[in-house]
């Protein structure tokens, strides 16, 4: 089984290593971090790099796909390169997955029309331009298609995921041995339990026209 994540220069780091420390645990795994051009790849805030070993075209058939997103999705949303390699690999994946805004990503290579999906907060309605359906909850599945929400909610998305090829068990074995029990110090973690305020501080500097 290859899992194929996707790198792009400014893509927010834990939306990729969050699935990929719940994903490279799938029984006989092979993971790539795949992108345009192989080499290091800056995170949005420039000071953290993953190494892209191969590039698109040389991982054609990936088993899983995974997208994550980032400030530097908005620039990806018409290089026809990536785009094209998103269309050609879920056309034959088993699933194909997004993190944050890597949602918009597959929707704007035509790949979520008529589905439900998600994406962070921020950028929900944006689905909905390219004919998907925004859904708010933390993890999406249609078909093929799991999309999950913002930056964090991509652990939730590769463990569900486990789950869904190799068992509760040992999708529940993965869990215990990353010791994934959320217990955060703070309840706003979503628009609805924030407080307004910070709620209307992010979304004023969103790079998101909202609704």
């Amino acid at each position: 089984m290859q899992i194929a994540i996707v790198l792009f220069d400014r893509f927010t780091a834990l939306d990729a290593v969050g699935p990929y420390e719940m994903l490279c645990r799938l029984p006989g795994a092979e993971t790539v971090f795949v992108a345009q051009q192989p080499g290091p790849v800056r995170n949005d805030h420039g000071d953290l790099r993953l190494v892209a070993d191969r590039r698109l075209e040389e991982v054609p058939a990936p088993d899983i796909v995974v997208v994550p997103g980032g400030p530097g999705q908005s620039a990806q949303m018409e290089n026809e390169t990536l785009l094209g390699w998103l269309r050609s690999a879920h056309a034959t994946s088993t699933w194909t997955t997004s993190v944050c805004t890597g949602s918009l990503l597959l929707a704007a290579a035509g790949l979520l029309k008529g589905r439900r999906a998600t994406s962070h907060w921020l950028a929900l309605d944006s689905l909905a331009a390219f004919g998907a359906e925004p859904t708010r909850e933390r993890v999406v599945s249609d078909g093929k298609f799991i999309t999950a929400a913002g930056v964090s909610a991509g652990i939730d998305m590769g463990l569900t995921l486990v789950g869904r090829v190799a068992g509760d068990e040992h999708a529940q074995a993965v869990q215990l041995g990353a010791e994934y029990d959320p217990q955060p110090p703070y309840d706003a973690g979503s628009p609805h339990k924030a407080p307004a305020e910070i709620v209307d501080k992010l979304r004023a500097r969103s790079r998101f026209i909202l609704q």
